[in-house]
């Protein structure tokens, strides 16, 4: 590797963190025909739950080139978004922490917009492609791929230094860089926690998720009602659920991020039950614009907060 490429690729990551990404990695574009393989099993087997868009387009998830031709070298970013702050009613509807702020996804694809920028201004005739949880890109690969981490039992990627509470953005280059070593250590060790700890046992023993049992699928992607037999254990969670990242020993001495984006709402941090339950369409479009919760639309989180509020009675 040439002392340019070496230089470019420290100017990327110092760059990388000047724009508030918390870690940054780069890997080197390769063919993931065995992620591909493991995807296509667990669709097979059911568990993608109506999330039929993952059967579809296997070459592409497993080739880079497909999606961005002439592509090279992956720069992968970790944006936290753990917060200590939480909703004040303990009896209101739970959102996961994921959804507190903004959308995630213009957050980080404007900050990767500027890094891309930055980058061409360096090489001229650089070109990129920018994917935050789109596509047919899979960032968890690509993140242990870049050394950022390893896919926990809960199949979520966990960094030593910051857990697994982060959002992941990959940025496609044209260009040759310096590559970061990817992450083949396994850091779980024996702990089981994630696993034992998962409210409906969704959790499978090969670091899967069945999609068909999963609290975060049931109230997010899921466009249907919720399983009566899933209400009992949603444990008042209307959107998302952290329990598996909560109970991971790898998130105890996780800092609060530092994106005031991600900081929960005052109102709706100041929510009680009663307004989650009497929660208008008008109040939906002020609250939640702009946030993850527009996934839902109105009528389905309203569905959503019925089933929530039953499971804190049952």
């Amino acid at each position: 590797m040439s002392t340019v490429e070496n230089n470019l690729s420290a100017l990327i990551k110092t760059k990388a963190h000047e724009l508030d990404f918390d870690i940054c990695g780069i890997a080197k574009t390769r063919q993931m025909r065995e992620r591909a393989e493991l995807l296509r099993k667990w669709c097979e087997a059911g568990m993608n739950d109506r999330m039929r868009y993952l059967e579809r387009n296997l070459d592409k998830r497993a080739d880079p080139e497909v999606l961005f031709p002439g592509v090279r070298s992956l720069v992968i970013v970790g944006f936290s978004y753990y917060s200590e702050l939480k909703q004040k009613d303990t009896g209101a509807p739970l959102l996961s922490r994921y959804a507190y702020g903004v959308n995630y996804h213009d957050v980080i694809s404007g900050r990767l917009e500027q890094l891309l920028e930055i980058i061409k201004a360096e090489v001229p005739g650089c070109e990129g492609k920018i994917f935050v949880d789109s596509g047919q890109m899979m960032e968890k690969a690509w993140a242990q791929e870049a050394g950022l981490g390893w896919q926990g039992k809960h199949s979520i990627v966990i960094n030593r230094e910051i857990g697994s509470f982060f959002f992941i953005g990959v940025l496609m280059l044209n260009i040759d860089l310096e590559y970061d070593k990817p992450l083949s250590k396994d850091y779980c060790g024996e702990c089981r926690l994630c696993i034992e700890g998962c409210p409906t046992g969704a959790i499978n023993e090969n670091r899967t998720i069945d999609a068909r049992k999963c609290i975060a699928n049931l109230t997010i992607e899921n466009r249907g009602p919720i399983p009566e037999k899933i209400i009992p254990k949603l444990g008042g969670r209307v959107y998302g659920c952290d329990k598996c990242q909560e109970v991971c020993p790898w998130n105890k001495s996780a800092k609060p991020n530092k994106h005031p984006e991600f900081v929960i709402n005052k109102k709706v941090a100041e929510m009680t039950c009663e307004d989650w339950e009497s929660l208008s369409e008008d109040q939906y479009n002020i609250l939640f614009r702009n946030s993850a919760l527009e996934r839902v639309k109105f009528i389905e989180l309203k569905h959503k907060i019925s089933a929530a509020i039953r499971s804190m009675d049952i």
